[in-house]
């Protein structure tokens, strides 16, 4: 009977260890999706990207995304990042957690990871 006992908690141990396991690598992306961050590669051309490109940035879904959009239409471009501002609801703090994403000019080569 003691064996069973043992072999049950061993069982039972390998089970925590792979549940701890599991949680320790996901809690970098429920992070991320609790502070509506999106980890991403690469960058975005704002002059380029479709809504859904657009909203690979962090904190970018798909109204913002559209009113990027409209704008740029409206301007007839970016001429820089620093003009995002000029969008609703994107302030100077977003635009900072954006700008590392961000450019005017190439690809959009961004990925989610």
């Amino acid at each position: 009977m003691n064996s069973n006992i043992q072999t049950a908690r061993s069982r039972g141990l390998r089970r925590t260890a792979a549940l701890v396991a599991a949680l320790a690598l996901a809690l970098p992306a429920i992070a991320a999706a609790a502070d509506g961050t999106t980890r991403m590669s690469g960058v975005v051309n704002l002059n380029t990207a479709d809504v859904e490109q657009l909203q690979l940035l962090p904190g970018v879904g798909q109204k913002r995304a559209a009113a990027i959009v409209d704008v740029r239409k409206t301007r007839g471009g970016f001429k820089s990042v620093d003009e995002l501002v000029e969008v609703k609801g994107v302030g100077e703090a977003m635009l900072e957690r954006l700008r590392p994403h961000l450019t005017v000019k190439g690809k959009t080569t961004a990925k989610r990871l």
